[in-house]
């Protein structure tokens, strides 16, 4: 019963009660078999009741056992002096040295809110603070190290995924419909509002009062993106997660609600016989997984690393990034040297322009899949770039192997062979000799700016998030 009961709580719902019965301690003891004292120190919280006391309590109350055990405060008074009582137990309280505070009934309930309110405001300060980019590196770094170490496979969140769709009654042979989504939402809780005026900082809006999640309205955000977003959304309420407690933690939740809006949209019970099939023709393709769940080609991407090394027994690689070959996203199982900073964080860094995934821009047509082998320090590897074109500014997502793997996938008879000396050659690091000899000092390029090179990551529980704006947007959508 310690795991479920809250002595403070049940202290103030005590006191609540016998006063609603017009009782002294006196008198109940006598009701009870126990000592003013002795309750005294329960309704206090002090002391945890057993369940046969709850039970004679409730009795000589006439009050139902689980209104005794409910875990919310009988009214705002209570709730008040509970917070109050834990503040003061607050490390962060103690190290202010107060004097100890005993809200008695001549401290009003005004006075205690703003006690409450400011001591919420000075433990969010303390906790709020700006990520520099190397922090966020080194988190992110740490956080790639993870899914390598586990071949981007999370069976918790494959086997929630699973869950939610059978309880929908979905077998997840094909995309998932509009019907399912809501279907999907309403199992959870939830009802889903397109709004032309979502924030543009955020994806969604989830109003936890009302359970309503808003995303913005289809002309800005299409159908695939659409149910990404609320899927997204959903997984942070389905894997149970609470207000991180830091960057690290806001960029594996992140990760984890990722990961479960692609197991949803391409489930492991479909994908999986699909891939193998693939896999024995020797025609891996992630544009098949693209079209047959109807997902965009990154979402396809990520999917086909979740579930390669798991149910084929292949190392892969992603990248996601621009076209001028800066990373911002990538993964890898299978060491293709990837350029990195010294804390081992890859975002931001530049690819070598002999990686496919930047020569697809040179290709003639750089909309169609560029298939690529590249010599490298570390061996050969093969790679599959497609270049978005729906989305601004255009990226590549490109999914690659060693090359003794290739030989199980489409593509892999392409003639496109190059060599990269990166990270530590001279191949894109640093002109040709003959130029250098040219041109060196007698140019002075006018950069374009890149405020985010020195600033600090946005604030705040959700970083970049104006929880101002956040507010009045739901003010402005009232419950009908």
């Amino acid at each position: 019963m310690s795991e479920q009961l809250d002595p403070l709580v049940f202290g103030h719902r005590l006191r609540y009660f016998r006063k609603s019965a017009d009782l002294t301690l006196d008198e109940l003891g006598e009701r009870v078999g126990k000592p003013a004292p002795y309750l005294s120190t329960i309704e206090n919280g002090k002391r945890e009741p057993k369940l046969s006391l709850i039970s004679a309590l409730a009795a000589a109350l006439d009050t139902p056992v689980a209104e005794l055990l409910d875990s919310t405060p009988p009214s705002r008074r209570a709730r008040l002096e509970i917070a109050i009582e834990r503040i003061q137990k607050d490390p962060l309280y103690r190290e202010l040295t107060l004097p100890n505070l005993k809200p008695s009934a001549r401290v009003p309930d005004e006075a205690l809110e703003a006690i409450v309110g400011l001591f919420e405001g000075l433990r969010d300060r303390a906790q709020v603070r700006a990520a520099t980019p190397e922090e966020a590196r080194r988190e992110n770094a740490a956080l790639r190290l993870y899914q390598r170490e586990v071949g981007n496979y999370f069976g918790d969140i494959e086997a929630a995924a699973r869950r939610a769709l059978a309880a929908i009654g979905f077998s997840g042979s094909g995309a998932l419909s509009q019907r399912n989504l809501l279907d999907l939402a309403g199992h959870f809780g939830f009802t889903l509002h397109p709004a032309d005026d979502v924030p543009h900082a955020v994806r969604s809006i989830t109003d936890l009062r009302n359970n309503r999640i808003f995303i913005p309205q289809r002309n800005a955000l299409r159908t695939r993106a659409a149910r990404s977003v609320v899927l997204q959304t959903l997984g942070h309420f389905v894997l149970g997660h609470t207000d991180p407690k830091g960057f690290g933690d806001f960029l594996r939740q992140r990760l984890e609600a990722n990961y479960f809006a692609g197991a949803v949209l391409v489930p492991e019970s479909s994908a999986a016989p699909f891939l193998s099939e693939a896999h024995y023709e020797r025609d891996l393709s992630v544009e098949d997984l693209k079209e047959r769940f109807y997902v965009s080609y990154e979402m396809a991407a990520h999917r086909f690393t979740n579930l390669a090394t798991k149910h084929l027994n292949l190392t892969v690689h992603m990248i996601r990034s621009d076209e001028d070959g800066i990373i911002w996203k990538a993964y890898e199982n299978d060491h293709v040297p990837f350029p990195a900073d010294p804390n081992g964080a890859i975002e931001g860094q530049r690819l070598c322009r002999n990686w496919g995934t930047r020569m697809v821009f040179q290709s003639r047509d750089k909309f169609s899949i560029h298939y690529q082998y590249t010599d490298t320090p570390l061996g050969t590897f093969w790679s599959s770039t497609h270049v978005e074109a729906d989305r601004e500014p255009l990226h590549a997502v490109t999914v690659g192997t060693t090359f003794d793997q290739a030989k199980w996938f489409r593509g892999r008879d392409t003639d496109n062979h190059t060599a990269s000396a990166c990270p530590d050659g001279d191949c894109c690091r640093r002109p040709p000799q003959d130029l250098i000899a040219r041109w060196e000092g007698m140019v002075w390029p006018s950069a374009r700016p890149h405020s985010h090179i020195l600033a600090a990551l946005p604030s705040g529980t959700f970083p970049g998030v104006d929880m101002t704006e956040m507010y009045e947007f739901l003010e402005k959508h009232p419950v009908e």
